[in-house]
């Protein structure tokens, strides 16, 4: 197993002022002309597809996520952008399936999920580079087991609003935050995976009234995350891929360029090799079209930029010291033995900041997407746990 580093996402042509790759067709794929090395650039799209101002990193605003484009012209005023209209049965993000999707506002923006069941509310946080459809296999088993099971497309991913600021933790903890509140429920059990963990974490500590129970996967603690990516040199090349994705403009290129073909090879080199099923060319087609709307490959990255510019800024430090404060509600840890994106000896050391019970769980053979990879084992470990009145034994 290979693990990708920056020169995954040096250039492979000439990049446009909009760091964008050929203009996206109505189902959300680009066109053929985003092949690497074609060396071809698009065009900013419309006022119904429109790239919005430059954000806060320097890099440049995200589009609507309608997927239409238009010929050249100015980028249209800040503002939330909204998501593509549902294509076909369902188009590259609402996919059918026994739940319901819809749209609730939150924080300044609009959020699409997909609930299914009823009962307590658990929250799914997808991560890099997927959205809410990776946990379709725990939906459906949370439902059955008599939970109400909630999807979210985290800002700017999916079917959710592609706003032009917005992607620090902080506020990106209180999008998820808001939603719980949006869907009328007093608290919820938050399940995050990579980046949705990271968030998990975050909202933990910045809303603990709002978390009943905290369940993450493949991500340690923020602080955790943070020492091990300055002072370990294997978790840093491991993660090497977030210091490519600090140049403006190539990386998202880099992740659309022939039908983001570069998603496809992550997700394949960030899995185990116990599955060999996974992923196979469909799933990976899914993550592929849902990257190639317009804009979610900027905004996808955009946490990671604020968490490497910010190290030395006053709000990054503010944001680490704040995360000093521990998490005080039950804990499920969980992470793959061989995840090759997040090293086990950085995950492992997350239980110091729990004040409350901590389960560690590691799945043999395993790699980054343990709830994809092994859906049945999964999900039984975490309802097992969310059932469990006493997490602590």
């Amino acid at each position: 197993m290979t693990v990708p580093d920056s020169s995954a996402f040096d250039p492979v042509g000439p990049v446009g002022p909009e760091g964008q790759a050929a203009p996206a067709d109505r189902d959300g794929r680009t066109g053929s002309g985003s092949r690497a090395g074609s060396g071809g650039t698009s065009a900013p799209a419309s006022s119904s597809g429109s790239t919005g101002s430059a954000s806060s990193t320097g890099s440049t605003g995200p589009a609507s996520s309608t997927g239409s484009t238009a010929s050249v012209g100015p980028a249209a005023p800040a503002s939330p952008t909204r998501s593509p209209a549902p294509a076909g049965s369902g188009g590259p993000v609402r996919i059918d399936g026994p739940w319901t999707h819809r749209d609730v506002a939150a924080n300044g923006a609009r959020f699409h999920i997909a609930e299914l069941g009823e009962g307590p509310l658990v929250l799914l946080l997808h991560g890099f580079p997927q959205f809410w459809w990776t946990w379709r296999h725990q939906l459906t088993a949370l439902a059955d087991a008599g939970f109400r099971a909630v999807a979210m497309d985290l800002r700017g991913v999916g079917g959710s609003d592609r706003t032009p600021r917005g992607y620090d933790p902080a506020n990106l903890a209180l999008d998820i935050t808001g939603v719980i509140r949006s869907l009328g429920e007093p608290d919820a059990a938050l399940v995050g995976h990579d980046m949705g963990g990271y968030l998990a974490w975050t909202a933990a500590v910045m809303r603990p009234k709002l978390v009943r129970r905290l369940v993450v996967s493949s991500m340690p603690h923020p602080r955790r995350w943070r020492s091990s990516m300055l002072s370990d040199f294997a978790q840093s090349r491991a993660g090497s891929y977030v210091w490519g994705f600090q140049r403006p403009w190539v990386p998202e290129r880099q992740l659309v360029a022939d039908d983001a073909a570069l998603v496809g090879r992550l997700i394949h080199e960030w899995a185990g090799p116990r599955t060999p099923d996974f992923p196979d060319d469909a799933t990976v087609d899914v993550y592929r079209r849902a990257m190639c709307i317009p804009s979610t490959a900027h905004c996808s990255i955009e946490p990671y930029r604020w968490m490497v510019r910010s190290l030395a800024r006053p709000d990054g430090i503010q944001f680490n010291r704040r995360m000093k404060l521990p998490v005080r509600v039950p804990t499920l840890h969980l992470h793959g033995s061989l995840d090759p994106a997040i090293r086990t000896r950085s995950a492992a050391g997350s239980g110091e900041y729990v004040e409350a019970p901590y389960r560690w769980r590691l799945f043999d053979g395993l790699g980054h997407f343990p709830h994809e990879e092994d859906p049945a084992g999964f999900s039984a470990e975490l309802i097992s746990w969310l059932k469990d009145p006493e997490p602590d034994r």
